[in-house]
Order: structure tokens, then sequence, then C-alpha cells
């Protein structure tokens, strides 16, 4: 494997000590695209999805939350590679890039203070905005998967900096959708993964912000008058009303949500800790099941000019099953969606 920029790479030789081969079958493993020597190569791909993994939970601990959603990736990428490459989807169509190096910022937050998470949640920050911006100028989508949904913000910066950057719009902003039990817009107090979004609201990097399925239980009153005050750039919906109280059925609020962000590039956002008994760091015992996250996923990709997908805050090692395959298996499930509904080609 290559390592560049905090980044490793990943060759076809370590991707195939991934996949298991069977006879009479083609896994996605062994079709997917790699790069073999640097990042220059990237634009050169024909590839239109390039999968990027994240390891860390600075950004959630640094939140008072629990960690583990370093541990996302790596069980979500042998199940992605292990997918069967048929009629539906082939493989060529993603290149497996590697993951963002955090090794460094991970043993420097043993042990470390709230003050001193939130610095280093800056640092995690910087080298996601840069990779994903190298992604978008290289005319690729970028599937990023992992870590906290601090890296929200990373993903937004990049893709928006990078479209600029590229003329593929005029300022560097980009429309968002988040699917969560959370609006992730707290208060401007240093970074963390509760404050991704208004970051980038308050930055200017975000045009206009949805979410589907907010809980009432979890989100502060301050929040929710800060969410009000920008009726034309932020549109939201909440559980209660689509699940208990059936104000509206869960495909509309989705459609409220794409038809608001429909104009434009948009970031396809998913905090896993909306999906039912799903280890993470906020797990629910109500929200909404694996198969409504497919259709979220599947909706976005298909009404939205979607530039990139990130699935969040999933943490495997916190089940209480200590050989946990779902989880993997289920953002394998989102990722294939994703890339079988996404029409949009940008290249660079």
């Amino acid at each position: 494997m290559l390592k560049t920029d905090h980044l490793k790479v990943y060759n076809k030789a370590y991707i195939s000590t991934l996949t298991r081969k069977r006879p009479g079958e083609t896994k996605l493993g062994e079709r997917v695209q790699s790069l073999d020597s640097n990042l220059s190569e990237l634009k050169s791909s024909d590839a239109t999805f390039v999968l990027l993994g994240l390891s860390e939970d600075i950004g959630v601990r640094a939140n008072f939350g629990r960690g583990g959603a370093h541990t996302a990736w790596q069980p979500a990428l042998t199940n992605i590679l292990n997918i069967q490459s048929n009629d539906f989807l082939k493989g060529e169509e993603l290149l497996v890039l590697g993951h963002i190096e955090f090794e460094d910022l991970m043993k420097r937050s043993e042990r470390a203070d709230v003050s001193t998470l939130r610095d280093l949640t800056k640092e995690v920050d910087q080298r996601v905005s840069d990779i994903i911006k190298t992604i978008i100028l290289s005319g690729k989508v970028p599937i990023i998967i992992g870590g906290g949904h601090n890296n929200s913000y990373g993903n937004i910066k990049g893709t928006a900096e990078g479209l600029f950057e590229s003329g593929k719009i005029s300022s560097p902003k980009i429309n968002v959708i988040n699917s969560d039990a959370h609006t992730d817009f707290r208060p401007l107090e240093g970074r963390h993964s509760g404050n991704g979004f208004s970051y980038a609201f308050n930055e200017g990097f975000i045009n206009k912000y949805a979410v589907v399925g907010l809980h009432e239980n979890y989100n502060s009153q301050s929040v929710l008058e800060e969410l009000k005050k920008h009726p034309k750039q932020i549109q939201f919906s909440f559980f209660e009303d689509i699940f208990v109280r059936e104000e509206l059925s869960f495909k509309e609020a989705v459609r409220y949500a794409t038809g608001f962000t429909k104009e434009g590039y948009c970031g396809i956002e998913l905090d896993m800790d909306t999906i039912q008994n799903i280890p993470s760091s906020a797990k629910t015992s109500s929200g909404i099941s694996a198969n409504q996250a497919r259709q979220y996923v599947t909706w976005c990709a298909k009404n939205t000019n979607a530039v990139y997908l990130h699935i969040a805050e999933a943490a495997p090692v916190l089940s209480h099953i200590k050989t946990d395959n779902k989880t993997g298996k289920l953002i394998a499930y989102l990722v294939t969606d994703f890339i079988k509904e996404n029409k949009l080609i940008v290249k660079g």
C-alpha cells in the first residue's frame, strides 16, 4: 500500500487479500479499480465513484459521545469487495482509494481533555477536506465511510472548493441532505461531531441544508430556533411527525428534502444513529429501519445532483455481538444503492 499526504492508498494486491474468491463467481473486489503509484492517476481513471475510509472517533468524543466510529471502515470495505459482480453492478464504476490516516491524531487524543479533542478535530477537518477536494477535482464522486459526523464539515468544504476551482459552480457552496436524529447544528464552540453543519453553514460552504427525521427529544430549543431563522436555506422534518403521528410519510419527507435541494450539487449524509438498533455513538431503540435507510439513499441519489455520499457514526465495536457483521453489510447495501441510482458524472 502506498502512503501519501496522510492517505494510505490501496493497490490491487491488497484489495485482493480482502476478496473471497469462489469458482464460477466474480466479486466486486475482482473488478474494482485502484491506483498503482500516486494520486495523479485518479483523474485518468474512468471510474465514476471513489471509495474512501475514515477511521477516527475524535470528533465524537469531542462532543461527549461514545467512541467507536473508527471501527466502521474495515468491515464495510470487506463487505463491499465481496458483493457479487453482475448485471446490477459490475464493479468497474468504483475505484477503491484507501483510507485517511489518523493514527497520530488518535494517539494524541488518548486521555485528552475536551479542549484538546476539539483542536484535534480541526486537524481531522483539514485532512478530510484536502483529500475530498482532490477527488472532486479529478471529476469523481466520493463515497466516504466511517468516522464521526464531524467529517461532514470536511466533506462539504472539500466538495465546495473542488467544484468551485474546477469551474463547476460560481461560488464555493453546495446543498446538503442529512438523515439524522440530530441537527448537528450546535453552537460554534470548537469543532466536534455535533456542529459540522453549523460550521460549514457559518463559513459559507452550504447553500441549502435539509434534515430528514429529527428526533424531538434530542434537539435543543436553542438549536431549533437557530434553524428557524433561515427558512430559505434550511428545511427539516421530525421523526415523530412521520412515524408516530403519521402526518406525512417517509417518502414525502425525503421528497420535500430533495425538492428543496434539487437545484445545484448536493451532498448526501447519513448518520447511522438514525437507524434502529445499529451500534453507534448514539444508538437508538426508535429509528428508521435498514430498508428505509436504503430508500433514503436511493431516493436522494436519484432525485438530486448527488455529488458525494457519507455514511457516518457506525461503531461496530459497540455491538453486543462480538463478531458484528450486519453493520458492515448494511453499509455495503447503502453504498451499492447509491452507485446504482446516481447518474451524475462530474468530469474534471
